[in-house]
């Protein structure tokens, strides 16, 4: 089947010519319909796909409630369901703030109506669906609700000084920041495994250190120790990075205040995939000219981030800032996505921006988040943004999808989900 046959029929968003002619819609997911005409006269026409085949950089944006979660739900469907050559090479890691990607596990009994329409059928993945929580909050997941697989631990040893500076947001040539570094560089340096408790222990008996100081460095290191995560002997990557497995790191229940110990939880991942993914990535290389197959390898991965702009701000420095600003730029080589959520474009890192290749998005409302999107495809758009979103028909779940790979703009509905949304904006009845 030729090109133009194939666009007859569908389109395959973030997918190459190249890919089209020798793949088809292989490896590729559904994820809603064409829109055509606007108002009232707005129909829905053929199919949308995306690409699942190759590594992308995705962002996902919209105001609050547009349907930019829904959206980013229905890839991880298209993800789980795809053919088992094709998803046995897989790994998705979905950093969850919010607390709505674990209803992944049960079917959308919610909208039976609906699917059919759309030809269909609600499908849990609980089977391939994972949640892992801060050990000591566990009992705070289950009371609300929230099914939880694994604790998480990781050793205090992962992180190196800078880690905790810019986690605590210290300033990082004052007392506090200073004293708590030369601290765990003499931890470091005896090459034996330590906790939190052991870091307390030095720092309250450092003779160098103002006794204000010492207290609020106590204190914000209680507050790390409370929710159970640093460990003498941590998780290994390969504990939560699984093929054929969607793995949800639920943060929900943490304080607002914590964003820090949030994103010391995504750098170490972050960091960790992507060194195991450059080290398969040559072991992959080095089999496929030797003809031979490699037993075990770490899969290419999916890293999804739901309010981004937390993980990696526009105009500050987080802990997780470098390792996904390093994704971003050079992931796609060793087999790594990103794909960032959030309400504000404009707030999120312009590193990450400017590689995008696919961009969904719902409407939006401020300026700001407008000329973020407009500075990523302003080479190509023939008709302003602003419009464009404009245009949108209010049929629940119409976006546009901007393709950086056909340098094209489609107006899209998405599909409804198989599995159930808890997302929604809560009400009375």
């Amino acid at each position: 089947m030729d090109i133009e046959e194939l666009k007859s029929y569908e389109t395959i968003v973030g997918r190459s010519k190249e890919d089209l002619l020798k793949f088809s819609n292989e490896a590729s997911g559904f994820i809603g319909r064409h829109i055509v005409g606007t108002g009232e006269d707005a129909h829905l026409t053929t199919p949308v796909r995306i690409d699942l085949l190759r590594p992308h950089v995705i962002l996902v944006c919209g105001k609050r409630g547009s349907g930019k979660s829904y959206a980013a739900g229905t890839i991880i469907e298209e993800i789980l369901s795809l053919k088992k050559e094709f998803i046995e090479k897989i790994a998705c890691i979905v950093f969850d703030p919010v607390g709505i990607y674990w209803s992944l596990k049960l079917p959308n009994d919610q909208q039976i109506d609906l699917l059919r329409k759309w030809g269909l059928e609600a499908k849990g993945f609980e089977d391939r669906v994972k949640v892992y929580v801060p050990a000591e909050l566990k009992e705070a997941y289950e009371k609300a609700g929230i099914p939880v697989d694994y604790p998480i631990k990781i050793s205090v040893k992962e992180f190196y000084p800078e880690d905790w500076v810019l986690a605590f947001n210290l300033e990082k040539t004052g007392e506090i920041a200073i004293s708590l570094t030369r601290n765990l560089n003499e931890l470091l340096e005896k090459e034996v495994n330590f906790d939190l408790d052991d870091l307390i222990i030095k720092i309250k008996d450092d003779e160098k250190i103002s006794l204000n100081s010492k207290n609020f460095l106590v204190s914000i290191l209680e507050i790390a120790k409370s929710w159970g995560i640093f460990a003498k002997e941590g998780m290994n990557i390969y504990d939560i990075v699984k093929p054929n497995q969607v793995s949800i790191i639920d943060l929900s229940r943490a304080r607002g205040e914590e964003w820090g110990l949030r994103n010391l939880i995504a750098a170490w991942i972050s960091r960790q995939v992507y060194r195991e993914r450059v080290i398969a990535r040559k072991e992959e290389e080095i089999a496929k000219l030797e003809g031979r197959k490699i037993e075990k390898v770490f899969p290419l991965t999916w890293l999804i981030f739901e309010e981004a702009h937390n993980f990696i701000p526009a105009d500050r420095d987080t802990v997780s800032s470098d390792a996904i600003k390093m994704i971003a730029k050079q992931g796609r080589e060793p087999g790594i996505s990103l794909v960032t959520i959030t309400q504000m474009p404009g707030k999120v890192h312009q590193d990450v921006l400017s590689q995008t290749d696919i961009v969904i998005s719902f409407r939006l409302t401020s300026m700001d988040d407008l000329k973020a999107l407009h500075a990523v495809y302003q080479t190509y758009m023939a008709e302003d943004l602003e419009k464009l979103i404009n245009k949108l028909p209010r049929l629940p779940g119409a976006a546009i999808i901007l393709d950086d790979v056909l340098e094209r703009i489609f107006t899209v509905n998405i599909r409804p989900r198989v599995s159930w949304h808890s997302g929604g904006t809560a009400a009375l009845a």
